[in-house]
């Protein structure tokens, strides 16, 4: 892993030039040096709050064409937990790499004046980002009263259409095949699954079968424990929040009483020993090990969280093992939210700091990545080496396709295939380029290719071509007019942060000591962490983070907050 350089100071004409660039408001024409025409070798420090993707410092096949087409190079840092502290030290420190994508850290770097005010960059120099982002720039816009666009959205694509499911349920491919395809539906059906197989197979290849592990690792217990919560309960996913889609107003969802019967049901499932018992001591690494054992029978995940471990599986031959995708709630009459969807989210991206020595090629780099030209090359690779055009579409020959499938960590280290994608703004799966191709390789046909013959035939068992036709399409919902509410910028000059980090450590504490007590012990456990929640603040939380809702809504759609 790269580590960040320490920065020279800027020369003060650089510095004056970027001035009406960077954080406060000041969106005005910004003269900026043009080297748009400048292909030579240069090296940009780069900055994620995200994990490291197999990054191999732009050596792989991918990184290398970016640079050989733009002479750009980074010199990638990637945060191991979360990048909240590491965020914090360069706004006081005014130490900042010349890139950085810092996701819901923003508005330190923001109030800190660190960031490039993007909006005339984009106009003069990035032809592709405006035919991207078309009719969503008001989306990029920071607030009501700052208008700067300082980040281009790159974690949501643009025009996104889903052809796939990759959370929900979990459930082993060869558990349903010898239970004979059972109906999964509710948490009971789910729970009653995991039970039958555990009595016909109390060890797997000598070791206890564990019937469900979660991963509460840090940042993971939202993704295998608490957001499971929304789903299972008919919500879509808006981070620690529900929002009223008649007024907008937020609150903490674990308030919800349907809520509180979910985590009722994870209790239920520790009492009867179906849980494991390490759920909330066991490291993100171990959690895996344990999946890629093969005797975890369930996992309530998104797929991307165990993806090493069941690429592990494929590899040892072991595709049975690995793991269906169902739309589990507490009861029938309650639809999964997974699809509904939010419209193009923007707020959380990769933007341009007063640092950096050249904002231009900076934001050049960006647009190549978002060119025709670019896309294809992040998503599909090198024609002639990952796919080969016949009759006009590209395809992905057979054993590439095997290495996709059974070697993937492998392939996108070597390949740098889907490295690149939150580099810069994007189109969606389903999405199609002038050549009448998909940019992604994301489409029905492609998806069924890469399953395995073990998915297939789960699949067909349950009348289904792909795991998202079990689910309810996005069809079935209105359009979230404030998008996604957990990667909204929250105000650095208040306490909301305060209160928020206070409410986090509550709720980290509290959810596994709710599940891991008696079940008699249940209600006074999860009672009192609702009281302890409003005590720390938490209402004047909601109040203010429903505001920033309603406020995103007037920005973006030009309503009237309620």
């Amino acid at each position: 892993m790269a580590s960040n350089k320490m920065k020279i100071a800027l020369a003060p004409v650089l510095a004056m030039s970027l001035l009406a660039g960077c954080g406060g408001g000041n969106s005005g024409e910004t003269s900026f040096k043009d080297t748009s025409g400048d292909t030579s070798p240069i090296t940009f420090d780069f900055f994620s709050v995200d994990p490291s993707p197999n990054w191999n410092g732009m050596k792989d096949e991918v990184g290398k064409v970016l640079t050989e087409k733009t002479g750009v190079t980074l010199n990638g840092e990637f945060a191991v937990s979360g990048g909240q502290d590491k965020v914090s030290l360069m706004a006081a420190s005014g130490d900042y790499p010349d890139i950085v994508s810092p996701k819901g850290e923003l508005s330190k770097l923001v109030d800190a004046g660190a960031m490039v005010d993007l909006t005339d960059l984009i106009e003069q120099y990035a032809p592709n980002l405006k035919k991207l982002y078309g009719n969503y720039m008001d989306r990029l816009k920071y607030s009501n009263e700052d208008q700067g666009i300082y980040v281009l959205p790159t974690y949501y694509a643009v025009d996104q259409k889903y052809f796939d499911a990759g959370g929900g349920f979990g459930i082993q491919q060869r558990v349903l095949k010898e239970l004979g395809y059972p109906e999964v539906r509710t948490l009971q059906d789910y729970e009653n699954v995991l039970k039958a197989y555990k009595e016909k197979h109390p060890t797997i290849d000598g070791q206890p079968t564990i019937p469900l592990t979660l991963d509460a690792d840090d940042w993971r217990i939202m993704i295998t424990v608490t957001n499971p919560a929304f789903f299972a309960t008919g919500a879509p996913d808006d981070g620690e929040y529900y929002i009223d889609p008649e007024t907008y107003e937020a609150s903490l969802h674990y308030k919800r009483p349907e809520e509180k019967e979910y985590f009722r049901w994870l209790n239920h499932m520790y009492a009867e020993g179906l849980l494991d018992q390490d759920s909330f001591v066991q490291k993100t690494d171990q959690y895996k090990s344990k999946i890629a054992s093969g005797r975890v029978l369930g996992v309530i995940d998104q797929d991307w969280g165990y993806s090493d471990a069941e690429n592990a599986l494929k590899a040892a031959g072991k595709d049975e093992a690995t793991y269906s995708h169902f739309p589990v709630t507490l009861s029938k009459d309650i639809q999964d939210h997974s699809f509904q969807d939010p419209g193009f989210v923007s707020g959380w991206g990769v933007g341009i700091t007063t640092s950096n020595p050249d904002p231009v090629r900076t934001i050049k780099f960006f647009d190549y990545l978002a060119s025709e030209e670019g896309q294809v090359l992040m998503n599909w690779g090198i024609e002639g080496k990952q796919y080969e055009v016949k009759d006009g579409k590209r395809v992905i020959p057979a054993d590439i396709q095997d290495q996709k499938t059974n070697n993937a960590a492998v392939f996108q280290k070597e390949t740098g295939i889907g490295l690149y994608t939150n580099m810069s703004g994007h189109y969606g799966d389903g999405v199609k380029d002038t050549t009448d191709n998909y940019y992604t390789t994301n489409f029905p046909e492609q998806i069924v290719a890469a399953y395995s013959d073990a998915e297939k035939e789960t699949l067909k068992a349950y009348g289904a071509t792909t795991w998202k036709d079990l689910f309810p399409s996005e069809d079935e919902f209105p359009v979230k007019p404030w998008g996604a509410a957990y990667n909204m910028p929250t105000p650095g000059d208040s306490d909301y942060n305060v209160i928020f980090q206070k409410t986090q450590d509550i709720i980290r504490k509290r959810i596994p000591e709710a599940i891991l007590s008696s079940p008699e012990q249940f209600d006074a456990i999860y009672d009192g962490m609702i009281a302890e929640l409003n005590k720390a603040g938490a209402e004047d939380m909601e109040k203010q983070y429903t505001e920033l809702v309603q406020n995103r809504v007037q920005l973006w759609s030009g309503e009237e907050s309620k």
